[in-house]
């Protein structure tokens, strides 16, 4: 197994839950292996509190969580990206950035909870299942055989786990 720590960039529009939460299980669970970044097309310069709410719940850290443009990350100062994960389905519909490096890309989308109307309780119940199904994703990601795995193989992977349980389509 490599030492390589692969960058991993979850994008969404608002980047205010999907994408935060992704960034936050990855940097945890990925055990040093992979660093995570979030962003958005239209970033809404604000975290979900409900977001922070169920990954503190959980156990994960937040701190530097934060709202921010994908723009951030197609500079050329900004870290080379290994995989770039749309997490809602605008986002994987959007003409992305130039991403330097040619990183493997796949949708990996979940219904936004941030979109639930109703009580709070309504609220944290959509965001505590955005949170269990963004994890089993990334706990498959974390499993695969990266350093042993050919491109088409990574991708079809890749695909797969984008289209596990409680997965929207574009």
């Amino acid at each position: 197994m490599s030492d390589r720590v692969y960058n991993v960039l979850f994008l969404c529009t608002g980047n205010t839950a999907r994408s935060i939460l992704a960034e936050c299980i990855l940097n945890q669970d990925g055990a040093g292996r992979f660093k995570a970044y979030s962003a958005g097309s239209q970033p809404k310069g604000v975290v979900n509190p409900f977001a922070l709410n169920v990954l503190t719940q959980h156990g994960y850290k937040t701190e530097g969580a934060a709202s921010k443009s994908w723009d951030v990350f197609a500079t050329p100062v900004a870290p080379v990206m290994d995989f770039v994960f749309t997490v809602c389905d605008n986002a994987a519909g959007e003409a992305c950035p130039y991403w330097p490096g040619h990183p493997s890309t796949a949708h990996w989308g979940i219904e936004d909870p941030a979109a639930v109307e109703g009580s709070d309780i309504e609220k944290e119940k959509a965001f505590a299942e955005a949170f269990q199904l963004m994890r089993n994703r990334i706990e498959a990601f974390v499993h695969l055989p990266i350093d042993t795995l050919d491109e088409p193989s990574l991708r079809k992977q890749l695909k797969a786990i984008g289209e596990m349980e409680g997965a929207t389509s574009l």
